[in-house]
């Protein structure tokens, strides 16, 4: 999952991008509001996680622009915890929002909940065949035995998994799992889909040949 970080305060955008990547997740970050919108409307994150307070634009600014064309989820974060800021924010089209200073366990787990809804997954357990996935404790079973992934292995089944039944393109899998700090890109989807076969048997993840990846409802 891909996630874009609008944040002018730098260590607390740093501290936010070492904790989501430690979750598996590819992170984007924008310092002020106009970088914000430019790249919010240029790619397709999986969610956003949107300032308030940010210089050029305002947090309110890029999300009235966004929702022009975009309904990528946003999560709002803002020092003013006041009725009227939050009714604002869920008026003018945010999917959700959090007080400074927050519990990083709690933005984690609306991320999580964000990221599911749009997916139109309204449970935190997705099936696919004997595969088990557990988005709230990012865990995996197959036949009910736990099977250790890395994040981003995680990430690439939970993407798959979210997406059941479709063919999602390599393009798309590189677009929303890995950052613009990513290097090398040639080869990495590929060691990644082999190490979840390895784990999780050849028949979980079909190759379309040309197209891309499935995993079957």
């Amino acid at each position: 999952m891909r996630v874009l970080v609008i944040e002018d305060e730098p260590d607390l955008a740093a501290s936010l991008g070492r904790s989501l990547r430690d979750e598996g997740y590819a992170v984007d970050t924008a310092f002020d509001g106009e970088d914000g919108l430019f790249r919010a409307e240029s790619i397709d994150y999986d969610a956003i996680l949107l300032d308030v307070m940010l210089p050029k634009l305002n947090g309110w600014q890029v999300l009235e622009r966004l929702r022009r064309s975009k309904k990528t989820p946003v999560l709002m974060l803002t020092a003013r915890d006041t009725s009227g800021d939050r009714v604002r924010g869920l008026d003018g089209g945010a999917d959700d929002y959090l007080v400074k200073p927050f519990d990083l366990a709690e933005l984690l787990a609306r991320l999580r909940a964000l990221i599911r809804r749009t997916s139109g997954c309204a449970s935190s357990l997705i099936e696919a065949g004997t595969v088990c996935i557990d988005t709230v404790a990012r865990t995996v079973t197959q036949a009910g035995q736990p099977v250790a992934l890395t994040p981003r292995e995680y990430c690439l089944l939970e993407f798959l998994a979210l997406h059941r039944g479709e063919v999602v393109t390599r393009t798309t899998l590189y677009e929303h799992l890995f950052d613009e700090d990513d290097s090398t890109l040639s080869n990495l989807l590929d060691v990644h889909v082999s190490n979840l076969r390895r784990k999780l048997g050849s028949d979980v993840i079909t190759t379309r040949r040309g197209h891309g990846y499935c995993v079957e409802g």
